[in-house]
């Protein structure tokens, strides 16, 4: 009788969500703090525009560079670990035989089944090698585009989030008007955006989507309220 094949089906753009939701978060919630601030203050809707887009450019430079750099780090990091592990496997093999026996033996293996093991490793240094990186250190080879495609995610996910509470600006003249109407709709957005970032991330939708929204809103009421408090 023919079985149906059991197919697992893993998310594999962690790295990708990651970044869209660092960029996203502030994207959506620096921009409105900022206008909120600036509404509160009694500013002209063409300066909160000029002061928002300035924001929006500068943050999304910044958190762009922040990704590249970070994803650079790791790069080089395990760069900088896998030469090591090489160093360590040719002048320190007894002592990488012992780390590969304890790794095993975690997993309920015994002495006799582990050696053979031992043997191949012993005439494949550089599985050896990956075997260490991933399975003592559990670092994974980093993609060589990483650090490209992570700054131009995080950047462009910051201007996405940043244009949608100050689009109400530039099509209001009246800064109360559009400043319930740029609330209204970053709420909105921070809803939907913590709703799917919680789907992705694998925690409750709902509850993500509150967070997220109350992280929002209180930055937005605080600026708002010191901005009105000192003018």
């Amino acid at each position: 009788m023919p079985q149906t094949p059991h197919i697992e089906r893993h998310f594999t753009a962690s790295q990708t969500v990651r970044d869209i939701v660092i960029g996203m978060a502030d994207g959506l919630t620096v921009p409105f703090a900022l206008a909120a601030g600036l509404t509160g203050a009694i500013a002209t809707t063409g300066i909160i525009v000029t002061a928002g887009m300035a924001e929006i450019a500068a943050g999304s430079i910044a958190m762009g560079l922040g990704g590249y750099l970070a994803a650079k780090s790791d790069a080089e990091h395990y760069e900088s670990e896998l030469k090591r592990e090489h160093r360590e496997v040719i002048e320190k093999p007894e002592a990488e035989r012992h780390e590969v026996r304890d790794i095993f033996r975690t997993y309920g293996l015994t002495d006799e089944q582990i050696t053979p093991i031992l043997s191949a490793f012993q005439s494949r240094p550089q599985d050896w090698v990956n075997f260490m990186m991933r399975f003592e250190l559990g670092i994974e080879r980093p993609d060589p585009k990483r650090a490209r495609n992570s700054a131009g995610t995080i950047a462009g996910a910051y201007i996405a989030g940043g244009l949608i509470p100050l689009l109400p600006y530039m099509l209001y003249s009246d800064t109360q008007t559009a400043l319930a109407i740029s609330a209204c709709a970053t709420l909105i957005a921070l809803f939907i955006f913590g709703y799917i970032k919680g789907h992705f991330t694998g925690t409750k939708p709902l509850r993500s989507a509150l967070q997220t929204v109350f992280i929002g809103g209180t930055a937005a009421s605080a600026a708002f309220g010191i901005a009105r408090a000192l003018s």
